[in-house]
């Protein structure tokens, strides 16, 4: 075995092992948030590599964390229950939302005008039945009194960290599963030109809707895993424009292209955002998304493949001189 191909099962090998050898809280915290908006930020990469600019899974990210949280408060169902519901919810709003779409050929800044109106909705709706959700005030699911395991709510973060890494490295792998399946290509084909891929045999609104239903699913898992994890939601953390925009920015800076860039991507947003709160307090509030839209120009303008995808870049045209 090559050493290339020894690294993923050693890097596989230290994460794991990391929170059993190092456990101070704060950092594991840290470590926890970077995992679970990398996963979050992996479900975005999925639809935006394929041309595909969506402005609107603020809206499924707050469907799969509030339709969690609602269901255990005032149903008694379990997150075992609850978080598939909620993410049968965010596929049936994808459906809605994108079918008509890709089925009328909507596309470019047209799409993303509607995407961006469906996270406006959810947020609205949010803040607008404040009575269920406690609206702009946040929402905090009860605690158990019975099984941590049957309420997924652990007090130790060991077992948070390892439930974030496995279900990081789940969106790695459906990553690749789409890399390496003929789906690329036709989606390759789509962002191209729709009409040539039509007239190949593709079927366009059926490719388009496939990758958008699994980047809706796996957003609502991250966001519903958020919710359980900080035990506080809100719609401005987990809903709206602002949660889109953050994804944009941390997929982009990162790199669109490869499987690691989204979580380049989450590694800088979250260590950004820690780095303003320590470092200023409820000064700094709000401007970490002011640091992400100029350093979103930058990235485009500069390294439109992101950190990640610009140094292997680099790596390749080094090994071929």
């Amino acid at each position: 075995m090559t050493a290339k191909q020894l690294f993923p099962w050693i890097a596989g090998a230290a994460l794991i092992a990391l929170p059993f050898v190092y456990r101070e809280p704060y950092h594991l915290h840290i470590l926890i948030l970077i995992l679970i908006w990398s996963f979050a930020y992996t479900s975005w990469s999925m639809m935006g590599r394929f041309g595909l600019v969506s402005l609107g899974h603020g809206g499924f990210m707050g469907v799969g964390a509030y339709v969690t949280a609602l269901l255990w408060n005032h149903l008694g169902l379990s997150p075992w229950i609850g978080i598939p519901i909620a993410m049968a919810a965010a596929a049936l709003l994808a459906v809605i939302v994108a079918y008509p779409c890709f089925r009328f050929r909507i596309t470019g800044h047209y799409f993303v005008l509607v995407t961006l109106a469906l996270s406006g909705i959810v947020l609205q709706v949010i803040t607008a039945t404040r009575d269920y959700t406690g609206g702009s005030l946040g929402y905090t699911p009860d605690r158990t009194k019975g099984s941590q395991l049957w309420a997924l709510q652990f007090d130790d973060k060991v077992t948070w960290y390892l439930i974030a890494l496995g279900v990081w490295a789940v969106g790695l792998v459906i990553w690749k599963w789409v890399d390496r399946s003929m789906d690329r290509y036709a989606l390759e084909a789509i962002s191209e030109d729709e009409d040539a891929a039509a007239a190949a045999g593709v079927n366009v609104t059926w490719e388009k809707l496939k990758i958008t239903l699994i980047s809706a699913l796996m957003t609502a898992l991250a966001g519903a895993l958020y919710c359980q994890y900080q035990m506080f939601i809100s719609p401005d953390t987990v809903s709206g424009i602002s949660v889109s925009l953050q994804m944009v920015f941390a997929v982009i800076v990162g790199g669109l292209y490869v499987s690691l860039g989204p979580t380049i991507g989450a590694v800088i947003t979250i260590l950004l955002a820690e780095g303003l709160r320590i470092g200023f307090g409820t000064k700094a509030v709000g401007w970490d998304n002011l640091v992400y839209g100029v350093l979103l120009v930058v990235f485009i303008i500069f390294l439109p493949k992101g950190i990640l995808g610009s140094i292997l870049d680099r790596l390749k045209t080094a090994r071929k001189v």
